[in-house]
């Protein structure tokens, strides 16, 4: 196992140095390639019950589609004219809608439809319009889709991410979040103080030499129209207190979720390595130590491992992200479970010990057996 921990200690660094600096700007490619295409995709051109004006000059309904997108019914499409009036009306039981092969034109091939098509007075002294109808089994309507092709948003837009982060820039994030909740908590401090009176009392002044007493009156001793009053600017006063406090905690704890996403992107970067070493430990010394199945068996067994780390790593983040426990434990929870057996059976693949040997347990279960059989019989 020497050369290959030799091997894996390489891999760990190389991983290290890949999630370091290679990762995040692979993330960032993705994700705004991925985010431009959703916006491409969330657009669609014909919607479901409404007007399309994706297209200049036309607007399109579509009462419904089939499953694949691509099949239409119900259709009608306006035509405008160039004053914006739609003289022109088309409509269609069924149609299908493709691209062309350059990706610049969408058609429409419509089936058993109509079209209504209306034309002014040919002259000055024959002003009568002309309603034209046209009936069709089958056509095509082509639209200019050129102007709607993929545009990409700039990548600087996705760098505030943290996947977008490297080590120094997540540290930097962080230190600048909790500076923002050093700050927020200052300055909730000096807002909620002007509320409660026991903390806003001036202090007494050496200047001043007599003080004038308090009339000692209770609430219960002003009269009913003074205690409403009173009751009345202290609910109002608690209900301010109470929306201040709802919307400055919700920020706070907003920013306290932000730094435990930044520490945990910070620690993701280290545990890619240590699991590259974990999980070499379980992995290697199984193909020593299960004596039968071939190949398929201990690759069945690390498969079953790494499925446990992998369900306590993501147990692990999430309660992180839900802020129930530190990043540094949610980060590292399945490391220190995963890396504990993977030392022993090390061990026991350096001891030669035949810890999956299936015989050894069917002779131990079959003695067991025996001995319980042996004793009810006598």
């Amino acid at each position: 196992m020497y050369p290959m921990m030799v091997i894996i200690t390489i891999l760990s660094i190389s991983a290290f140095i890949f999630s370091d600096y290679m990762l995040p700007k692979a993330n960032l490619k993705y994700y705004s390639l991925l985010y431009d295409a959703r916006q491409q995709k969330s657009a669609n051109f014909l919607p479901e019950g409404v007007f399309s004006n994706s297209f200049p000059g036309y607007s399109i309904r579509v009462k419904r589609k089939d499953a694949d997108g691509q099949t239409l019914h119900d259709i009608i499409i306006y035509v405008k004219n160039n004053q914006q009036n739609n003289t022109d009306v088309l409509m269609a039981k069924e149609g299908k809608m493709y691209r062309t092969p350059n990706g610049e034109f969408l058609v429409l091939k419509l089936k058993d439809g109509v079209k209504y098509m209306e034309t002014a007075g040919e002259s000055s002294f024959n002003v009568r319009e002309r309603l034209t109808r046209y009936r069709f089994k089958e056509t095509e309507q082509k639209f200019d889709i050129s102007s709607l092709k993929l545009h990409r948003t700039p990548e600087d837009e996705f760098k505030s991410a943290y996947q977008m982060m490297n080590l120094k820039q997540l540290k930097d994030n962080e230190e600048l979040t909790q500076r923002q909740i050093d700050s927020g908590v200052n300055v909730n401090y000096r807002l909620i103080t002007a509320y409660i009176k026991y903390f806003s009392l001036p202090k007494k002044s050496l200047a001043v030499k007599k003080y004038v007493p308090s009339d000692g009156k209770t609430f219960a001793d002003l009269k009913l129209n003074e205690q409403v009053s009173e009751v009345a600017n202290a609910s109002s006063e608690a209900r301010s207190v109470q929306d201040l406090v709802k919307n400055r905690s919700e920020r706070h704890s907003e920013l306290k979720k932000n730094v435990q996403r930044a520490d945990l992107e910070y620690q993701k970067k280290f545990t890619l390595s240590a699991a590259c070493i974990a999980l070499f430990l379980i992995g290697a010394p199984l193909g020593a130590i299960i004596r039968k199945g071939g190949l398929g068996l201990p690759v069945v067994v690390s498969v079953i491992f790494f499925l446990i780390y992998y369900i306590i790593l993501t147990i692990g983040e999430k309660s992180v992200k839900d802020g129930d426990v530190s990043p540094l434990i949610g980060s590292w929870i399945a490391i220190i479970i995963i890396t504990p057996i993977g030392i022993f059976l090390s061990y026991k693949a350096a001891t030669d010990s035949a810890i999956f040997d299936v015989d050894i347990y069917r002779r131990f279960f079959n003695k067991l057996f025996k001995k319980k059989g042996d004793a009810v019989n006598s």
